[in-house]
């Protein structure tokens, strides 16, 4: 079942092309990784979806209501945390979660509760005091404590340490379970390859890739470190290797997915007496995506 759909999103800024015919599709109790550096596309994209910015074309659509005209009808069925929040300055962060959950019709005080304990925030100090990494707990708290069918979370750890890090994952992974759905906007592909069921990588405002982990890990180089008895000559000359470095004999290189049956054999007439091979992440393929282009909107931009 799909909840969350946008079908050829354009957001123009003047004569600056934001988004270019976004396509997008979260479904029912699945965590989607909308990844792409600062800059390429991911907040506007959520700000459409969020009712905040009118598309220019396209249509977004969530719970098959119509982002821009039914904004408050879906606002209260979803939950949101920005990168960066604001908070009330003369409110507790207690105060401002309530405000929050009321808003979104939610009265479970044992979840608040729980959800305060294990990220280790002070409810009753005032949110001016707040750290930056304190003010993303007060909003992850108020998201993860409401009945929300859809979280909407737009770089969500940023500010947060490790340990909380890991509460916010296990949080995102219980909402799961729940047969909710999460859209993940990162750029932190670890915190994705960990969490998501799909990812969508945006460049430049465009799609460029969207699928399952493994089928985009199919995409990818598969890193072997080779150590054999006899030299390993002429690696350089095969169909699919890359990046090839000689340590004393000890050989390091990136394979093709589709070329590592015939290297695997062309390496076994040498003689191998030490073979490792460490799987493809998604950090190779995004890389490559991005390896040689130093033009995309990273730098500077809407994002």
């Amino acid at each position: 079942m799909t909840i969350l759909k946008t079908t050829n999103v354009t957001k123009k800024f003047g004569k600056f092309t934001a988004l270019n015919g976004v396509n997008l599709e979260v479904n029912k109790g699945e965590v989607f990784g909308f990844i792409g550096p600062n800059g390429a596309g991911k907040s506007t994209t959520i700000r459409v979806l969020l009712g905040i910015l009118k598309a220019t074309e396209g249509e977004a659509k969530i719970f098959g209501l119509d982002a821009w005209k039914d904004a408050v009808e879906i606002h209260k069925r979803i939950a949101y945390v920005p990168g960066d929040v604001n908070l009330w300055p003369n409110l507790t962060g207690g105060e401002v979660i309530d405000i929050f959950m009321k808003m979104r019709g939610s009265t479970d005080g044992n979840r608040r509760e729980e959800l305060i304990r294990k990220f280790n925030l002070d409810p009753s100090k005032k949110c001016r005091t707040y750290s930056k990494g304190n003010r993303q707990k007060v909003a992850l708290v108020a998201a993860f404590a409401s009945e929300a069918d859809l979280y909407i979370l737009d770089e969500p750890t940023s500010g947060l340490d490790p340990l909380m890090e890991k509460v916010f994952h296990d949080c995102v992974l219980e909402a799961k379970l729940a047969g909710k759905s999460v859209l993940l906007s990162s750029h932190i592909l670890s915190e994705v390859e960990k969490l998501c069921d799909r990812v969508g990588i945006i460049r430049q405002g465009k799609i460029i890739e969207s699928g399952t982990l493994n089928e985009l890990r199919h995409l990818t180089r598969t890193n072997l470190l080779v150590e054999t008895k006899q030299p390993l000559t002429a690696l350089n000359e095969l169909k699919g290797v890359h990046e090839i470095e000689d340590n004393d004999g000890v050989v390091s290189f990136q394979v093709d997915s589709g070329d590592l049956d015939a290297i695997i054999k062309y390496v076994s007439q040498f003689g191998v007496v030490r073979l490792e091979s460490s799987p493809p992440k998604l950090e190779d393929l995004f890389m490559r995506h991005y390896e040689g282009d130093r033009s995309h909107p990273g730098a500077g931009g809407v994002s």
